[in-house]
């Protein structure tokens, strides 16, 4: 730090104890940039993440012993500008300009190199520092999950790790099951979608997002001994989530079908950070080939408005799902209130998240004569095609037997009534994904099996 303070076009203003005060400080203004110890406690994420929003940039300081470990957890957290203790002033501020740079100009919130120092706040000089990086030495350590078990004891060697679905280099995709206000089927559209695109021989990853009303554990009849979302979302801010841990975390409710289960309480919100959720949703591309989301109703940002500095979001698991999906679909009820809220949500849709109308896709559950008059899916389609300009819509008819069947023995419709017309309809959507995935592959095949995993999981029948 002293020879840092000594270099040109750099000022050490604050050198803070811990991260709360590097929070403040940065939140206060009074930096531009941070350099931050590979073992600062709480370190993680979300940290990481008002960070950036505040405007400062971060580089990681790598110690003199145990580089590469240091090194792979700061990577992992995001933080890939790195320096090694004890390096020159010169090539400290080189790479501190650098990272500044970057986050000014939407780079990645810290970029990698070596040189050095410990917790600790440095602003660079509004002139412009030579962007100078160099790649760090030495092969990457194993990430720490490597040594430590899993959520639910298992050791996480290699070995005993679940493989990934995807073959090398391909992305899966992830689908947000979202919706108008009320109860218009979301998660029976969510879990019934998963269903039918494992019978496809894809491998599905579903995940309960809904942070208000947590439910597809108990539709698909799981006793969880713990929240999967909220413990993937902790490795994910912790920098310790991979593919394989993740799979650890999501008991197999059907072949090819995994469930990473919802908040059992809603108060628990606060646990999925945002930043987490965004790498949660990078990984599961990487765990499966279709991710299947249930997300909540509400897309509001009220913190924003009552609070003047950065705050946990209530909505940030459906808002960041809805920007991280290849497919939206948007999901309403057929009797004049549910349309009613359902052309509302597209414009709420469109107004939240512009980016999102090209990949939505409108559902309406529940077609039944007795709500709408005669002839119910045309009436549906018109209302929708005047209302909301949607001429596309997915129409799921009404068959409460079977929906009522399936919740009962906490089956997938697929499961209970295999000739339900509204399982039909939701595996003609299913066909439809797979094959516009497989065209947009080049007609190539991702889905892989997967080993059986041991579980600390029990899934009751009716």
């Amino acid at each position: 730090m002293a020879a840092l303070g000594r270099t040109a076009g750099v000022a050490v203003v604050r050198r803070c104890a811990d991260l709360g005060e590097l929070l403040s400080a940065s939140a206060a203004g009074h930096g531009r940039a941070a350099l931050v110890s590979a073992d600062l406690h709480r370190l993680d994420r979300e940290a990481l993440a008002r960070l950036a929003a505040q405007g400062t940039a971060v580089v990681g300081v790598l110690p003199a012993a145990g580089t590469a470990a240091a090194a792979a957890r700061l990577t992992a957290l995001g933080v890939v500008r790195q320096v090694a203790a004890g390096a020159p002033g010169e090539e400290v501020a080189a790479v501190v300009g650098a990272a500044v740079a970057g986050l000014a100009f939407g780079g990645t919130r810290g970029r990698a190199a070596p040189a050095g120092s410990t917790p600790s706040t440095s602003v660079p000089a509004p002139a412009p520092v030579p962007a100078a990086e160099r790649a760090l030495p030495g092969p990457a350590a194993p990430s720490p999950q490597d040594a430590a078990p899993d959520a639910l004891g298992h050791p996480a060697d290699g070995g005993d790790e679940p493989e990934a679905a995807l073959l090398p280099g391909r992305s899966g995709r992830l689908v947000a099951v979202w919706g108008a206000p009320g109860a218009p089927g979301r998660t029976t559209v969510a879990v019934s979608l998963a269903a039918e695109l494992a019978a496809l021989g894809e491998h599905v990853l579903l995940v309960d997002a809904d942070t208000w009303a947590a439910s597809t554990a108990q539709v698909l009849g799981l006793l969880d001994e713990t929240a999967g979302v909220a413990a993937a979302c902790r490795a994910a801010a912790a920098g310790t989530l991979t593919p394989g841990r993740l799979l650890q975390l999501a008991p197999s409710a059907l072949p090819r079908m995994s469930v990473l289960t919802g908040l059992p309480r809603a108060e628990r919100w606060h646990e999925l950070g945002a930043a987490a959720l965004e790498e949660l949703w990078s990984t599961c591309r990487s765990a499966a080939t279709w991710t299947v989301v249930d997300c909540a109703a509400p897309l509001e940002q009220d913190e924003e408005l009552v609070l003047d500095t950065a705050a946990p979001r209530r909505n940030a698991a459906t808002t960041t799902a809805l920007a991280a999906a290849d497919e939206v679909l948007v999901v309403g009820q057929a009797d004049p209130v549910g349309l009613q809220r359902l052309v509302r949500a597209l414009g709420d849709l469109a107004e939240a998240q512009p980016d999102a109308v090209e990949r939505r896709r409108a559902v309406v559950t529940k077609v039944r004569s007795a709500a709408v008059g005669h002839g119910p899916a045309a009436r549906v389609a018109e209302a929708l095609a005047r209302y909301a300009g949607v001429r596309d819509a997915l129409l799921v008819p009404d068959d409460r037997a079977a929906c009522d069947a399936a919740l009962l023995t906490g089956r997938t419709l697929r499961e209970s009534s295999p000739g339900s017309p509204a399982r039909a309809a939701l595996a003609a959507l299913a066909a439809e994904l797979v094959a516009a995935a497989r065209h947009d592959d080049g007609g190539a095949t991702v889905a892989a099996p997967v080993r059986p995993r041991r579980r600390a999981w029990a899934r009751m029948r009716g």
